[in-house]
């Protein structure tokens, strides 16, 4: 009988957390998006994609693999600069980000605006704008840019 007790009172906690977790959790933005900077800086594009909503996940590596990323993409800096997280389960994130891609030695420093969503007890980068990951880019601003 006490296991029995015992066993609904953990599944208790269990739905509880569940729950709990279904809205935005603001505390576990800031450490998803330093955890997707930190492994795209040192060129762990399979763990960066870990961060990166499902559908766009394998366009991702698969543009890490075209342009040789692993041999070619230096992101020397990048700096948390602001994060507005919205009621509906999403943020919006102003990194500054420097980078180069050989063959080219000049360093770019741009404003990236980066779109995360809540799902599934998560956040999830959804798309980004400007930086050196083109395919993570708005599709309709992406197609109409060239």
């Amino acid at each position: 009988m006490a296991r029995r007790v015992v066993a609904v009172a953990v599944s208790g906690v269990l739905m509880a957390c569940a729950t709990a977790r279904s809205k935005p959790d603001t505390e576990e933005l800031k450490p998803t998006i330093e955890a997707f900077h930190q492994r795209a800086r040192w060129k762990d594009f399979r763990g960066a994609a870990d961060f990166i909503v499902p559908e766009r996940r394998a366009s991702y590596l698969k543009s890490r693999l075209k342009t040789d990323d692993e041999r070619d993409l230096f992101i020397t800096d990048y700096e948390l600069e602001d994060a507005k997280v919205s009621a509906d389960g999403t943020a919006e994130v102003v990194s500054k980000m420097t980078w180069y891609r050989l063959p080219s030695a000049s360093a770019k420093t741009t404003v990236v605006t980066s779109i995360f969503v809540w799902r599934d007890g998560r956040w999830w980068l959804e798309r980004q704008e400007d930086g050196p990951f083109p395919e993570l880019a708005d599709v309709g601003r992406r197609d109409g840019g060239g």
